[in-house]
């Protein structure tokens, strides 16, 4: 098979993305957060429930100004308070509400149950093969 004729690898990827984040999405729902959300939450309580906006993006793998709209998304929905860090005014301080903290505590056993539907789905040996191959990416 020529190269041209072969699957893109990043089309593949890219689409299957898609319809596993939309399997997490739907299992999030009732908790009013999307799976992006989750893991930003998540992250973030993983820091103590605080962190500056560049260590997070670090973290996450995300540039300052994604983490910036993120945040301020969740700010709206009253899981975030933003402070802009008195020692560095480009730096902005991100913490977890006592909402937030509540909204983690309620979608953890729903993503807990979608990642065991998940490996069901793929089968022990293969969802293990998944995240090795993912992380050698």
């Amino acid at each position: 098979m020529t190269s041209a004729a072969a699957p893109c690898y990043c089309t593949s990827l890219r689409n299957a993305t898609r319809r596993v984040m939309a399997i997490y999405d739907q299992a999030l729902a009732p908790t009013g957060i999307n799976i992006a959300q989750f893991s930003f939450l998540r992250n973030l309580e993983r820091q103590g429930g605080m962190a500056g906006r560049t260590q997070l993006g670090e973290i996450l793998d995300l540039d300052r100004s994604t983490i910036g709209r993120n945040a301020r998304v969740l700010e709206r929905l009253g899981l975030l308070a933003l402070a802009q860090d008195a020692n560095d005014r480009r730096e902005t301080t991100i913490k977890l509400t006592p909402r937030g903290r509540r909204t983690i505590r309620d979608a953890v056993p729903l993503w807990e149950a979608t990642q065991e539907r998940m490996r069901e789905r793929l089968g022990e040996g293969a969802a293990r093969e998944l995240l090795d191959l993912l992380g050698d990416l």
